[in-house]
C-alpha cells in the first residue's frame, strides 16, 4: 500500500514538475529563460525545461511587422519643393546577428510600443534621403527612392536589433500641386502623338480597306463565274445521276414488286400456319385448362366435403358434450331439488306432527278446564258466542246501501234493525233442532226464576263438551286427527 502511494506521489510530483518547468516556444516568439546562467537561454520553435523558482522565461516577438511610415509634415526635397511621404515597412527581430541588441531594447514590450520606436527611426531615415533628391526623380523612381531610403535605415535599425525585410513607398503628395502639373507637358505630348497615331491609322485603315475592297470584288466576280460553272457542271451531274437513278428506282420498283409479291405470299403462308398452330395451342390449352379445372374442382368439392364432415363431426361432439354437460348439470339440480323437498317434508311433517301434539294437548286441557268449571265454561263460551252470532246476522244489514219502504204499516230501517233479534232467536232455534243443544235454557239456567221458581238444572257436561268441541272449531278438530 505504501508503494503505491509513493508511485502516485512521484507520478503526481512529475505531472507537476512538467506542467511547471515545461516550456514550448512557437516559430514566432522566442522565450527567453534567465536566471540560474550568466547568459539566457533562447527557445524558438522548439520545447525546454526551466528550473522552478530559479529561472524565469520572458517572450519576445520575432516575426514580421508591418510598420506604416508617415512624414507629419511636409519635406523639403534637393529643389525645395514640400512633399509629404507614407510608406509601409516590413521588418523583424534579427534572430541571427541582433537577438541579444533586440532582447535590451524590447524585451517585456507590447507589440505597440515596439512598432512606434521602428517607425520612429524609419521617419528619420525617410527624411533625410527626401532632402537629398528632386520632386521629380522621386515621383519617377519610386524604388530608387524606397532602396535609398531602406539602405539609409538599415545600419540604425541593426542597432535596434531589428532587420528590414523590405520598404515600399506608397504616395507622395505636395501643398502646389506640382506633382499633377509636371504630368500636363507629358500629357499633351502623349495626347499630340495619340493623335497623330490616331490619323495615320485611319488613314491606313481607309487604303486598305479600299484595297481590300476592290480585292474583294475581283474575288467575288471571279468567285461568281466559278460558282455558275461549277454551278453548271453541276446540272448535269444531277440530270445524268437523276437518270440513272429513274432506271435503277424503276429496276428496284419492279424487282420490289416481285420481292413484295413473293414476301407477300410467303407471309400469308407462314401467317395460315401460324394461325394454324395457333388454333392447334389454343385447343391444347382449353383441354389442359379443363383437365386443370375438373382436377380444382375436384380438389375444391373434396376438400370441402372433408371441412363440412370435419365441421359436423366437431359440431356433434360439441352438441353430445354440450347435452352430456346439460344432463349431469340437470341431474344435480334435479338431486338437489329431490333432496330439498324431501327435508322440505320432512321438516312439514315434523311441524305438522308437533302442531297436532300441541293441539290435542291444548284440547285436552281446554276439556279438563271445561269439565272443572262445568257450567261457568259453558256459560262463557256461549257469551263469547253471541256477539260473533250478532255480527254475522248483523252483516247483511250492514251491505245494504239504498232502502225504499213501499207500505204504510212499516216502521222504516227500524223494523230491518229489528230483525237482528229474531234471526238470533231463529239462529239458536236452528242450533237446538240440528244438535239437541238448547242455547236459550243453558241462559236461563242460571237465572233466579230457574233456579228458585222453576228448579232448572244441566247435567250431561260431557256431551256438552263434546258438542262444544265438535262444532266451535272445526278446523282444530281436522288438525288434531
Amino acid at each position: 500500500m505504501n508503494a503505491i502511494v509513493a508511485i502516485i506521489t512521484v507520478i503526481v510530483a512529475i505531472i507537476l514538475f512538467t506542467s511547471i518547468a515545461y516550456v514550448k516556444a512557437p516559430p514566432n516568439r522566442a522565450a527567453i529563460i534567465t536566471g540560474l546562467l550568466k547568459e539566457p537561454r533562447i527557445l524558438r520553435g522548439k520545447a525546454g525545461f526551466k528550473i522552478p523558482f530559479f529561472e524565469r522565461v520572458d517572450w519576445l516577438e520575432v516575426g514580421q511587422m508591418d510598420i506604416s511610415v508617415e512624414t507629419e509634415e511636409f519635406i523639403p526635397t534637393s529643389d525645395f519643393i514640400n512633399i509629404q511621404v507614407d510608406a509601409i515597412a516590413q521588418v523583424s527581430i534579427d534572430v541571427e546577428n541582433g537577438m541579444d541588441i533586440a532582447m535590451r531594447n524590447f524585451l517585456n514590450k507590447n507589440m505597440d510600443e515596439i512598432k512606434t520606436s521602428i517607425a520612429k527611426t524609419l521617419q528619420g531615415n525617410l527624411r533625410e534621403i527626401i532632402g537629398t533628391m528632386e520632386l521629380k526623380n522621386i515621383c519617377q523612381n519610386k524604388a530608387e527612392f524606397s532602396k535609398q531610403v531602406k539602405e539609409n535605415a538599415e545600419e540604425d535599425i541593426a542597432n535596434l536589433g531589428i532587420s528590414i525585410i523590405s520598404f515600399n513607398v506608397q504616395n507622395i503628395k505636395d501643398k502646389e500641386n506640382l506633382i499633377s502639373d509636371l504630368g500636363i507637358d507629358n500629357r499633351e505630348k502623349i495626347r499630340k502623338s495619340a493623335s497623330i497615331a490616331k490619323a495615320d491609322s485611319l488613314k491606313e485603315v481607309s487604303i486598305n480597306q479600299a484595297k481590300a475592297d476592290n480585292e474583294s470584288n475581283t474575288a467575288e466576280i471571279e468567285s461568281q463565274t466559278e460558282i455558275a460553272k461549277r454551278e453548271n457542271e453541276l446540272a448535269i451531274k444531277r440530270a445524268e445521276l437523276k437518270t440513272e437513278e429513274d432506271k435503277a428506282k424503276a429496276r428496284a420498283d419492279a424487282t420490289y414488286d416481285i420481292e413484295s409479291q413473293r414476301v407477300r405470299k410467303d407471309l400469308e403462308k407462314a401467317t395460315q400456319e401460324a394461325e394454324i398452330a395457333k388454333r392447334e395451342k389454343e385447343i391444347e390449352l382449353q383441354a389442359k385448362e379443363a383437365e386443370v379445372t375438373e382436377k380444382k374442382l375436384d380438389a375444391e368439392i373434396k376438400k370441402k366435403a372433408d371441412a363440412d364432415r370435419y365441421a359436423e363431426e366437431m359440431k356433434a361432439e360439441a352438441e353430445l358434450f354440450k347435452r352430456k354437460k346439460e344432463a349431469e348439470a340437470d341431474l344435480f339440480e334435479k338431486e338437489k331439488e329431490a333432496e330439498a323437498i324431501k327435508k322440505k317434508g320432512e321438516a312439514e311433517a315434523d311441524a305438522i306432527r308437533m302442531k297436532g301434539i300441541a293441539e290435542a294437548e291444548a284440547m285436552d286441557k281446554k276439556a279438563e278446564a271445561m269439565k272443572k268449571y262445568g257450567e261457568a265454561a259453558i256459560l262463557e263460551m256461549l257469551i263469547g258466542v253471541l256477539p260473533d252470532i250478532a255480527k254475522a246476522v248483523a252483516e247483511p244489514i250492514s251491505s245494504i246501501s239504498d232502502v225504499k219502504i213501499i207500505g204504510s204499516g212499516s216502521q222504516g230501517v227500524s223494523d230491518i234493525s229489528g230483525n237482528v233479534p229474531i234471526v238470533m232467536a231463529q239462529v239458536m232455534e236452528t242450533v237446538k233442532e240440528a244438535t239437541g243443544v238448547d242455547l236459550q235454557d243453558i241462559i236461563h239456567a242460571n237465572t233466579y226464576d230457574a233456579k228458585v221458581n222453576r228448579k232448572v238444572e244441566i247435567t250431561g257436561s260431557v256431551p256438552i263438551k263434546e258438542q262444544l268441541v265438535g262444532t266451535a272449531d272445526p278446523k282444530e278438530n281436522a288438525d288434531s286427527k
